[in-house]
């Protein structure tokens, strides 16, 4: 029958005859070991570092205390609960308060179970009871470490969720902004007349924006919404997107679907930005309530959507189209400004002008 290594207070160093020597490779870790009985902290030592860890000694809990002040803190603990001046129990509590990371291990007799027991409410992350097996030393020491290595990597992501939720939010708009750019790219293929119409578009309505006040998150959505606002159109006969003369009633019907056929489209995609949205469906609308799809008047239609409106009317004007040429920048001043009241917010129109006070350097380069 093998015999089994027993450990008990005032033990000599026979305890660990069997035990094997330590491999020549470095040791991984420290370990200190708090006894105030030389012959059993001296036989810990020596089974810790058979099994591959190196170690420190203290023969009080003060004293451990002033290694960890001085040379840093250990992966594991290994102490024990009676012992003169400082016991184990308020040697726990410091080193916590200081090092919370650490994994302690109590030794306690038998007559110190409940006692253990507390040290486990307090932040111990196990105990080994006296006499202890070697087996069960090396056992719980792995246990331990295993532990504090699951609670560093807890901490580990949660301290890293957000920024990796930021980072992922951050390449899904990026690979959904790439994706609408093909649709926009898609839709000025369709309408050659419309080349560069979105971007400028989009450029138009944040300088007049800034003008107004808007920065940040609610900018880039102003920004997002101009390039984004005639999506809508790939639904768009080309027959009719590129008529040279008026449109039939029935085919106006047609080409006003596509605002709110634009925000179904993008809604699946862009339900965090509802400006966009807004700026999409509602860039149609006139203050005096004629426009379209929904008829609002005045402060009922979105301000996003009212700039896009005069920015979008704009370079309409001042770009060729299928069933009119272009119309001088300075023309188009003088229109928005005319139409101010009743189809566009007048106090936007001034904020564009703000923005762009030389019409001649007009209309805008993509």
């Amino acid at each position: 029958m093998t015999r089994r290594a027993r450990l008990k207070r005032g033990a000599g160093h026979g305890y660990l005859r069997d035990v094997q020597s330590p491999s020549p490779q470095a040791l991984t870790a420290h370990c200190l070991v708090v006894d105030d009985d030389a012959q059993v902290r001296r036989s810990l030592v020596r089974l810790i570092e058979a099994h591959g860890l190196s170690t420190v000694e203290a023969a009080s809990g003060a004293e451990a205390l002033a290694i960890l002040e001085r040379d840093g803190e250990v992966p594991i603990v290994i102490s024990d609960i009676n012992m003169a001046g400082m016991d184990g129990v308020t040697f726990l509590r410091e080193a916590l308060q200081r090092y919370p990371d650490m994994a302690i291990v109590m030794l306690t007799g038998v007559a110190e179970v409940t006692t253990a027991v507390e040290c486990l409410k307090l932040g111990a992350l196990d105990y080994i009871s006296k006499p202890v097996l070697v087996q069960e030393v090396q056992a719980r020491v792995d246990k331990a470490l295993e532990k504090r290595d699951l609670v560093l990597q807890n901490r580990f992501y949660q301290k890293n969720l957000e920024s990796r939720v930021r980072e992922l939010d951050r390449r899904n708009k990026q690979a959904l902004v790439n994706g609408v750019q093909m649709l926009v790219h898609a839709l000025e293929a369709k309408d050659a007349y419309t080349s560069g119409h979105s971007a400028r578009v989009a450029r138009y309505a944040v300088k007049t924006a800034v003008q107004l006040g808007y920065t940040g998150e609610r900018l880039e959505q102003i920004r997002l919404g101009g390039e984004l606002h005639d999506i809508g159109k790939i639904g768009t006969r080309e027959d009719i997107l590129n008529k040279p003369g008026p449109l039939t009633a029935d085919e106006f019907e047609h080409i006003k679907a596509h605002s709110a056929l634009g925000e179904r489209i993008l809604a699946p995609f862009l339900g965090e930005s509802p400006m966009v949205l807004r700026i999409v469906r509602s860039h149609h609308e006139r203050m005096d309530g004629s426009g379209f799809p929904d008829g609002l008047q005045s402060a009922q239609t979105p301000p996003e959507a009212r700039i896009v409106a005069v920015v979008d009317a704009f370079d309409a004007m001042t770009t060729n189209r299928a069933y009119r040429p272009s119309r001088l920048p300075e023309d188009a001043f003088h229109e928005l400004r005319r139409c101010a009241g009743a189809q566009f917010d007048g106090d936007i129109v001034e904020a564009f002008f703000r923005a762009f006070p030389d019409p001649s350097a007009l209309p805008i380069s993509i």
